[in-house]
C-alpha cells in the first residue's frame, strides 16, 4: 500500500468529484493511539482492494484539512479517523481502536 498524503483543500475537492472509492486516514503524529492505528492498519493492508486510493492526512500539520473533511462529509473530527468516502458521501468511518481494514472493504462490497 502506498500512502497519498493530503496538504491542501484542492486535493479534498477532488475527491469529492470522483465518483469511486477512496479511503482516508487522520493520523497525529503526537498519539500512541494514533501510531498503534496506523500500524495495524498498515499491517491489515493487503485486505484492501487494488486500485483504492489511500489518503494520509497529518493532523499535526495539516489540521485546517481534517476540519474541512468533517465539514465535507459530515463527520465529527477525531484521530486517529479512517473514512471511506465515495464522490461527496461518506459511507463509513471509525476511529480509534476500531480501525479496521476489513470493516472498510466490507463496506465496499456492501
Amino acid at each position: 500500500m502506498k500512502w497519498i498524503e493530503l496538504t491542501s483543500t484542492e486535493e479534498l475537492e477532488s475527491l469529492a468529484n470522483q465518483n469511486t472509492y477512496a479511503i482516508i486516514f487522520k493520523h497525529s503524529t503526537r498519539c500512541p493511539v494514533s501510531n498503534m492505528a496506523k500500524k495495524n492498519f498498515e499491517f491489515e493492508s493487503p485486505l484492501i482492494p487494488e486500485g483504492i486510493p489511500v489518503y494520509f492526512l497529518d493532523l499535526i500539520k495539516y489540521r485546517a484539512l481534517s476540519n474541512e473533511i468533517a465539514n465535507k462529509w459530515q463527520v465529527k473530527h477525531e484521530s486517529p479517523q479512517i473514512l471511506l468516502i465515495k464522490g461527496d458521501q461518506c459511507f463509513y468511518h471509525e476511529s480509534h481502536n476500531n480501525i479496521e481494514v476489513a470493516k472498510v472493504v466490507v463496506r465496499m462490497t456492501n
